[in-house]
């Protein structure tokens, strides 16, 4: 098993991040730019974000998955991927917005996916 997410913490505007179990709630692994932020009530709360949206597309008839998912704040970007190689973990990233750049953002968190092994 392999979670480290360490290198999130070099994407422009980071804030926090984490990685969740979806099934539980519970974080099984983070990093902090020193910023007060609650991951781990971040990480549970985006677990209903998740749970929600999976609902929906089951509702809707939907035979997909989810990439990703952003919240766009007035000061903040929210970011969660599930992983592709299991779904029912995602990583839950925090980002400044103005500092960030979206698109190496997710790029960034992709790369960080590709390396992850639940």
């Amino acid at each position: 098993m392999s979670t480290d997410i360490s290198e999130l913490k070099n994407i422009a505007g980071f804030i926090g991040a984490c990685l969740v179990d979806s099934d539980s709630g519970l974080m099984l692994a983070s990093e902090s730019s020193g910023v007060k932020f609650d991951l781990e009530a971040a990480g549970a709360a985006n677990t209903e974000v998740v749970r929600a949206k999976n609902a929906a597309m089951a509702a809707l008839g939907l035979k997909d998955h989810i990439e990703d998912i952003l919240i766009t704040l007035g000061t903040q970007y929210h970011l969660i991927r599930p992983l592709s190689s299991n779904s029912s973990v995602f990583i839950y990233v925090a980002l400044d917005k103005k500092s960030a750049n979206l698109g190496m953002a997710r790029l960034n968190v992709k790369n960080v996916e590709g390396t992850l092994k639940v």
